[in-house]
């Protein structure tokens, strides 16, 4: 049982439904992560957390790959399976 509430996927409707559809479309598994989730509550708050994350992950000084591969071994590091 999740210790966060937030909105499932039959209950979103109106700007948290337009959010989640848009996650899906632009996620590789074609889902909305569980960690976004826990932010659902407060569509802004993922929106912005979502533009936050799309504007990390683009190329820049690193590549996406560079920028998944450290976030994986911090993730390791920190026993999260995220």
């Amino acid at each position: 049982m999740a210790r966060i509430a937030w909105i499932g996927d039959r209950d979103a409707v109106g700007e948290i439904a337009d959010i989640y559809t848009e996650l899906k479309r632009t996620s590789a598994r074609g889902n909305v992560p569980d960690i976004l989730r826990t932010m659902s509550l407060r569509p802004d708050f993922l929106r912005a957390i979502d533009q936050a994350s799309r504007l990390h992950f683009t190329d820049g000084a690193l590549s996406r790959a560079e920028h998944e591969m450290i976030a994986a071994y911090v993730s390791a590091l920190n026993r999260c399976h995220y």
